[in-house]
């Protein structure tokens, strides 16, 4: 068995289709949706993300901002820029690149973005609206999986979820998700005993933990799905993520590429995110 891929770039191509249609139909009321985005430091893989997300905001017809610091700035330089794009109303979506240097509090500067504008869905405020399952602003990443999910025509009510990962941006956003979706979600971390005990009764696995290919095949009930957020480099210098892929696919039933798979949703959905920020100015 050769499982099927979800193809990540057919989909994102799909949905940001879909995106430059409701664009358009804000500019013919003269609205023009806008990301601000702002970058501290020279951390290239930083600048990388920052470039292809204001690349992905014109090519969608959306206007983008980019402010660029250096990476001894005063955090309150930065704080005074995300107060002014908190005020105008022409902004509606701001995103701060992380990491940021270590001289500044991320948390604090997460806060300080207004939750209304906080596309990445950081914000303590939005965090908890999609505990409780009313999310303003669902996480980028997860947003994308669950995209994907849906493209594929997974089923999810019911079905044992295990996540290896658990961080704020992935691990946690996406058990929320799932739980709301009625499956039964397993979160496993460093300190999980026995991870191949786990990973094996999954029908979906989602490897968010940024270990290269440390989910192998015989890790795998047969015909899961598995959706693999890791984005790691070989020695060799090529792109591979937390799934072994060649001996995973042998065993899963879908399963999502890296590069090609949940990379490019991740951008898509911040688009998403954004052009419901504008189209909310509306109601």
């Amino acid at each position: 068995m050769t499982a099927r891929i979800i193809d990540g770039n057919a989909l994102s191509a799909e949905v940001r289709g879909q995106l430059a249609t409701r664009a358009a139909a804000l500019a013919a009321k003269g609205i023009t949706p806008c990301l601000a985005v702002i970058l501290v430091g020279e951390d290239p893989a930083s600048a990388v993300y920052v470039r292809n997300k204001v690349a992905a905001c014109e090519k969608a017809g959306m206007r983008s901002l980019r402010d660029v610091y250096a990476p001894d700035v005063d955090p309150a330089v930065v704080f005074a820029r995300i107060a002014e794009l908190n005020a105008d109303p022409t902004v509606h979506g701001i995103l701060v690149q992380l990491p940021l240097p270590r001289h500044f509090d991320s948390e604090a500067v997460l806060e300080a973005i207004s939750p209304e504008k906080d596309v990445d869905g950081f914000h303590a405020e939005n965090v908890g609206a999609l505990m409780q399952g009313n999310p303003r602003f669902i996480p980028c990443t997860p947003y994308g999986v669950m995209k994907m999910l849906e493209s594929a025509n997974v089923p999810l009510k019911g079905a044992e979820v295990v996540i290896v990962g658990r961080s704020n941006i992935v691990g946690k956003p996406m058990a929320m998700l799932l739980l709301a979706q009625s499956c039964t979600v397993t979160i496993c971390h460093s300190q999980s005993k026995d991870l191949a005990f786990h990973t094996r009764r999954a029908d979906i696995l989602v490897a968010a933990v940024g270990r290269a290919k440390m989910i192998t095949g015989d890790m795998i009930k047969p015909g899961a799905t598995v959706i693999d957020v890791g984005i790691n480099r070989t020695p060799e210098g090529k792109l591979c993520g937390d799934v072994d892929f060649e001996t995973a696919k042998e065993v899963a039933g879908a399963i999502t590429p890296v590069p090609g798979g949940v990379g490019p949703m991740t951008i898509t959905m911040l688009l998403a995110n954004t052009l419901e920020a504008a189209e909310r100015t509306q109601k």
